[in-house]
């Protein structure tokens, strides 16, 4: 098993797949940090030697922000647009959807589960 960002990679997967497991890192750069750090997209992670799982966590260490340092950024983004006021930071701050989605129904997953109101019925 190998650990990369302070995550343990699923052993049976390829390494393409395995990678898109740390936050920060989706399909298309698990490919580009494969063809950079010169190793095979196919191979599966339990048969990584030592040397090529060290290339993929240089590679990555050198050229992408993932797991905790990328969290803390998307958090100090997000509570810059609440300080501000903004329209985007209220909407964070009342916990509604942020990029122009509508409310009127659905917005589900945002706002929770629906609450009944009383004596609305006619």
């Amino acid at each position: 098993m190998a650990r990369i960002a302070g995550i343990n990679l699923p052993a049976g997967k390829p390494v393409w797949i395995a990678l898109t497991y740390i936050y920060g890192i989706g399909r298309t750069a698990s490919v580009e940090i494969c063809k950079k750090a010169k190793v095979d997209l196919m191979t599966r992670v339990n048969k990584l030697t030592d040397d090529e799982v060290s290339s993929i966590r240089s590679v990555i260490d050198q050229d992408y922000q993932v797991e905790g340092d990328l969290r803390r950024v998307v958090s100090m983004n997000i509570k810059r647009l609440v300080d501000l006021g903004c329209y985007r930071g209220l909407r964070h701050r009342k916990r509604l959807p942020v990029r122009g989605q509508r409310t009127h129904t659905n917005a589900r997953t945002r706002k929770g589960k629906a609450v009944a109101i009383a004596g609305k019925k006619k």
